[in-house]
């Protein structure tokens, strides 16, 4: 299990993250959810150890470095391939270096996505150097799987049929944690919802908790938001 227990993030006087605490087990699907600058990329990132922060992050209460980071892998728009050799390049030298490298799936997830295995990913689309790096960080053979908006550039048909294909996929000592915009697109594939709002996380909520609401996912994130209906006529009358 991950938990993070009151930790907080300053970039120089903006506070990114304010004494935030989760638990994360093995074997769920969670949406990390968030308006821009919330604070989802910079918990994601304390979390992998990219950046300093206060407080504690532990892996089944082990300092989370060198001897244990493998248990974790990161999706990111940023990218963290290597844009100059091919996608079979990049299978040799996973398999070299993560022994729980998962050759199967990632023939598998290579063909569902029809990427070219001997172009050199420089030469991917947009859209396409994001699905090759959600198919390294699944199977790298982590036990924790991060991805923050992992779709850019890709189309509603090809973001659904992959939640699709990633249930099916997913084991029980296997953790997704997605951080997207797209709340009403992955809220039927999800085991529970972490909402973040100004640096904090506002709420953690199971299936049940959002079934037993009577409301949509969707609904409960504006009212925690906060959301403005009449926010859109009033700009419209403005311009008028």
């Amino acid at each position: 299990m991950i938990e993070v227990k009151n930790v907080s993030k300053k970039y120089k006087e903006r506070v990114a993250l304010n004494d935030c605490n989760i638990s994360i087990p093995k074997g769920q699907i969670i949406g990390l959810f968030g308006s821009n600058g919330a604070g989802k990329t910079t918990l994601m990132k304390c979390i992998m150890g990219f950046l300093t922060y206060d407080g504690e992050i532990t892996l089944d209460g082990e300092k989370i470095d060198e001897r244990n980071i493998s248990r974790l892998s990161f999706a990111t728009g940023d990218h963290s391939f290597f844009p100059s050799i091919t996608a079979n390049d990049h299978k040799w030298f996973y398999k070299m270096h993560f022994p729980k490298f998962n050759e199967k799936r990632y023939d598998a997830l290579m063909e569902f996505f029809e990427l070219p295995l001997d172009k050199k990913i420089s030469e991917f689309s947009l859209g396409q150097q994001n699905q090759f790096e959600v198919v390294l960080a699944i199977s790298q053979g982590a036990e924790y799987v991060f991805m923050d908006e992992p779709f850019g550039g890709n189309d509603v048909f090809n973001r659904e049929d992959f939640y699709k294909v990633l249930i099916s996929v997913v084991n029980k000592d296997e953790t997704i944690i997605i951080s997207t915009h797209l709340i009403e697109e992955i809220a039927d594939y999800i085991d529970r919802a972490i909402l973040i709002r100004r640096s904090e996380i506002i709420d953690d909520l199971s299936v049940a908790d959002i079934e037993s609401s009577g409301k949509t996912l969707i609904e409960i994130v504006k009212e925690k938001y906060d959301y403005r209906q009449d926010r859109i006529r009033k700009a419209v009358d403005q311009m008028k």
